[in-house]
């Protein structure tokens, strides 16, 4: 049913606000007579605009409004007023949504299915785990643990950016500044040479022609850049299983020790939260992020829901986690198992990272220092060749 925005009075005059579902503005006004509210204005709730101003702050608060609910529910506060004092400590989208998942738990609904109307904010994963929490009385256990996967989440993440950092602002300056050379700085060096009848060396020549491209066509650089970040994109997306397949074949394993780790983690956890395996087999490969694993684990469910092993029926996985897998679901420690995993292959992730980064800062540099060294040679050796024309 549609959701109706509502301002009025309570009884001893003071003013309300919040979030009323309802088949109409006139049952939405009822509604709230009936519930001792005197409504002032009642308007749809625009979901559109919503979405479109906040999404930005979504990930960020998302942990955080989690482990306070934890924290008040574990407390002893009633949920309806946990949210309720969520609700007013948050601005904006926040503040809204949390209201209306209020209302919506006043009016009989449980938190798992007031969280589904907010697809966009709240996982598969978390709703699955809230119902968990809810079925089990323990919500405020499933809530922390949560707020746990949440944040390593985002510390994972986290460490991903800041390792694109700076080899990203490296090639940008790069460019900037190779740019501005040959825009400005070339034109004017190279212009004494452009009327000489003796014959150029090479490197000169295209050095002068390079220059020129820069001044005279610009624009058209600008277009291509921008027409090769389309085509990347579109290549992306239409392209996604076989870009994949590439990543996972790249020197070094960096980022399979990134997916594999988020798989452990992500199954660990749903198993821990009381999911079922073919759920949270289900679940865990949608946030691994490559394509690849992700459809060799949907297929391995399909096995497992025929009555095969998880560690017999998962293709292209290492055999050391093959194995650890193997032994959980031996001893019955597979989440133990699984979250020993995660944490192996996330700090590996983080060692990996540190020595390419510092292998790339020095290949870098040599680089940069090799492109200016082809820029002076090629403005110096007209001059040494004139000087021995001369002697």
């Amino acid at each position: 049913m549609p959701i109706f925005q509502y301002k009025g009075y309570r009884p001893d005059g003071s003013e309300v606000a919040g979030t009323i579902e309802a088949a109409s503005q006139k049952e939405a006004a009822l509604r709230l007579k009936e519930s001792g509210l005197y409504p002032r204005n009642v308007a749809g709730a625009s979901e559109k605009r919503r979405f479109s101003l906040f999404n930005r702050h979504d990930a960020t608060l998302l942990p955080s409004v989690t482990r306070q609910l934890s924290t008040l529910i574990s407390s002893g506060v009633p949920l309806l007023e946990a949210l309720k004092s969520l609700s007013d400590e948050q601005k904006g989208f926040w503040k809204t949504m949390l209201v209306d998942i209020r209302e919506r738990i006043a009016g009989g609904s449980g938190l798992s299915k007031a969280l589904e109307e907010y697809p966009k904010i709240f996982p598969e994963f978390y709703i699955n785990m809230v119902a968990a929490g809810e079925a089990s009385g323990n919500l405020d256990n499933i809530l922390t643990r949560i707020a746990d996967f949440l944040e390593a989440q985002d510390t994972l993440k986290s460490k991903v950016r800041t390792s694109m950092v700076y080899p990203v602002f490296m090639i940008c300056i790069s460019f900037i500044v190779l740019s501005f050379l040959f825009a400005f700085v070339m034109p004017k060096i190279t212009r004494i040479y452009k009327d000489t009848q003796s014959a150029l060396p090479f490197l000169t020549v295209a050095l002068i022609w390079v220059s020129e491209i820069f001044q005279r066509y610009w624009w058209l650089l600008m277009g291509l850049l921008l027409g090769g970040l389309y085509f990347l994109r579109e290549l992306r997306e239409k392209k996604r299983v076989f870009l994949d397949r590439m990543v996972l074949r790249i020197p070094g394993n960096i980022l399979q020790s990134l997916y594999f780790g988020r798989f452990a983690r992500t199954l660990g956890f749903l198993l821990e939260g009381g999911l079922p395996m073919l759920s949270s087999l289900e679940l865990s490969a949608k946030s691994i992020g490559n394509k690849v694993i992700e459809m060799n684990v949907l297929e391995s469910g399909k096995r497992v829901s025929e009555g095969a092993r998880l560690s017999a029926s998962l293709d292209g996985f290492p055999p050391v986690l093959l194995q650890l897998i193997s032994t959980g679901e031996r001893s019955g420690q597979l989440v133990e198992v699984l979250k020993n995993a995660a944490r192996s292959y996330e700090e590996e992730f983080s060692r990996r990272v540190d020595k390419a980064l510092s292998l790339l800062e020095p290949v870098m540099i040599l680089c940069m220092g090799f492109l200016v060294g082809l820029i002076v040679l090629a403005v110096l050796l007209p001059i040494f060749q004139l000087n021995q024309l001369i002697k």
